[in-house]
């Protein structure tokens, strides 16, 4: 009796494409849409807020980045007599108490963030990254609320101790002596609410640092804060300095809580601990509902600077990032 050998089925030969799949294009068609939506937007929003103030700016010209008076007249008839609109004073206010923010908050959060991935016990960790993302979430009104009537008296006491014991610094001399409502207490309101957002991105940014790396330092005998220096913040650097812009271009904009704890006067002040100052956000707030037709222009033109020194931040950011990027690879 013989047997036929069995017959082999070949299979057929696979095609090799480059073309996407059709959910590949739905995909890519819904992120293409959503991205440049967004730049639509943004740039809808700077188109107005030209549009607008444009005729303040052609009367004001240069003069309304380095003057600091804001005043306008007007007759019975609600004709303008004369104005004249300056946001210096507001554009020092806006970048001294960002600074102090960011100066303050950037230590914290990224202290914050090693514990939290590295010190921190499993259980405790959960319900630190719980508040901390809470936290970020907080309206606004809260913090300033919450900073006049509770932070502001402790605030003003370190205030002094600083004026006490650096005052030979020119930014830290106190003429005349007011310590209430200054840009170090909305500086120090400003940081509170910046340390989750860059606490959030330096924590996930640590997170990332390659585990082959910190195995490698323990081998070498490294204690856990040596493989910190030695791994983990190098690798992390490019992220951490992306988390402080962030949480400044945060501080730039605040608007309530600043006017909550701010006395808003037009002069330049470059006193951190003078009781004198304001930002351009909590100025559009002071003057947005009592102003006439005019002066909402001159407001529309503020906005319109805030709204491109945000950007010119954020384009800065984006350029420390890349090449401290490289250099920690």
């Amino acid at each position: 009796m013989t047997t036929s050998a069995p017959v082999r089925v070949v299979p057929a030969p696979r095609e090799l494409t480059t073309q996407p799949r059709f959910s590949d294009k739905v995909f890519r068609t819904v992120v293409t849409i959503g991205g440049l939506s967004s730049l639509l937007i943004l740039g809808l929003i700077a188109i107005f807020l030209a549009y607008r103030g444009y005729e303040v700016l052609r009367q004001e010209g240069f003069k309304f980045l380095t003057s600091s008076d804001w005043s306008i007249s007007v007759d019975d008839a609600g004709n303008v007599v004369d104005s004249t609109f300056g946001l210096a004073a507001m554009l020092v206010g806006t970048i001294l108490c960002s600074i102090v923010a960011v100066a303050i908050a950037l230590p914290i959060s990224v202290f914050s963030a090693l514990f939290l991935n590295f010190y921190a016990p499993g259980w405790l960790k959960k319900i630190l990254i719980a508040v901390i993302d809470m936290m970020a979430a907080f309206p606004s009104i809260l913090f300033g609320i919450w900073g006049f009537l509770v932070l502001m008296p402790s605030v003003e006491y370190w205030a002094k101790l600083l004026n006490n014991y650096f005052g030979f610094l020119p930014f830290l001399k106190l003429e005349p002596y007011v310590v209430t409502r200054s840009p170090f207490v909305a500086g120090v309101v400003l940081a509170i609410m910046i340390i989750p957002i860059v606490t959030s991105v330096a924590r996930e940014i640590f997170s990332q640092a390659p585990l082959d790396r910190i195995q490698a330092a323990y081998a070498l005998g490294a204690t856990r804060w040596a493989m910190i220096k030695a791994v983990v913040i190098p690798h992390g650097k490019s992220g951490v300095i992306g988390g402080a812009m962030l949480g400044l271009g945060r501080a730039m904009g605040e608007t309530v809580a600043v006017y909550s704890v701010l006395n808003i006067v037009f002069q330049v002040n470059w006193q951190v601990l003078l009781g004198a100052g304001g930002n351009v956000a909590s100025l559009i707030i002071l003057k947005f509902g009592e102003a006439s037709p005019y002066e909402i222009k001159a407001l529309m033109a503020a906005g319109l600077v805030l709204f491109l020194l945000t950007l010119v931040v954020n384009a800065i950011a984006d350029l420390i990032v890349r090449g401290t990027g490289k250099s920690g690879r």
